[in-house]
């Protein structure tokens, strides 16, 4: 049996993607409670900011007008969205914040108007709050709004043309938390690399059991999937029971 190596966190963080997508439907208020319930200690969504300026949690950014037309949400007013995409406030209103956050930061000024959102209503969050994006430089202007959120740098192992030793130190010179590829692209190795550096390796799209047993073994610091069951099992057979 592979031998586990530690996680840089010291307990790898268990996000449900969308929610409990698997087990309710995606981004609403019940699969992120059931989530919770299950034993996620993570959450994972896509947030977006209104024509009004709120921002909301949903997949793919865009509603149906009529009949065949689609607008993004960004052309929208919070008041005109159907029902069951969340405000990120409504979020916190629901569940809580006893547990880490990750919101992919969609649309321009998302990842502002999170943080002064977070920093109002719930600073409790900050040092548990996970921002990706997939444009370094993006990320990099939001190092300087809050010192503790946390900011992933979310990309694929080939679009780091300058190798992974390279994009590592860069990310720790400008105070960029870590890295999130997908489960394909990490080994042990690549783990360790990131780790030299202090910088946390985040995994997602680990929905079988063998995937997810050997992203714990090889010291990954947090798993996105879809079956949150599925990955508390794992987890606690092979780690030991979650901890926040």
């Amino acid at each position: 049996m592979q031998q586990r190596l530690p996680s840089l966190l010291g307990t790898p963080v268990l996000f449900a993607h969308r929610g409990a997508r698997a087990h309710a439907p995606d981004n609403t208020i019940e699969a992120f409670q059931l989530a919770l319930r299950l034993g996620a200690t993570g959450l994972e969504s896509d947030v977006w900011i209104t024509s009004d300026g709120i921002a909301v949690l949903d997949h793919d950014g865009e509603v149906r007008s009529g009949l065949f037309k689609k607008k993004s949400i960004g052309q929208i007013r919070r008041d005109q969205l159907p029902e069951h995409i969340p405000a990120l406030r409504e979020l916190f209103e629901a569940c809580g914040t006893e547990y880490h956050l990750s919101l992919d930061l969609k649309g321009p000024d998302s990842g502002q108007a999170v943080i002064d959102l977070v920093r109002q209503h719930c600073p409790d969050l900050m040092g548990r709050l996970w921002l990706c994006h997939p444009v370094l430089d993006q990320l990099i202007t939001l190092r300087p709004v809050n010192d503790q959120v946390k900011l992933v740098d979310s990309t694929r192992l080939e679009r780091i043309t300058e190798g992974p030793e390279r994009r590592a130190a860069r990310l720790a010179h400008e105070g960029i938390d870590g890295i999130n590829l997908r489960k394909q692209d990490w080994n042990g190795g690549l783990v360790a690399l990131f780790h030299r550096f202090e910088r946390t390796a985040f995994s997602w799209d680990l929905q079988l059991e063998h995937q997810l047993q050997s992203a714990f073994r090889m010291g990954i610091d947090a798993v996105y999937s879809d079956f949150v069951d599925r990955m508390v099992d794992v987890f606690a057979n092979d780690v030991g029971a979650p901890n926040n």
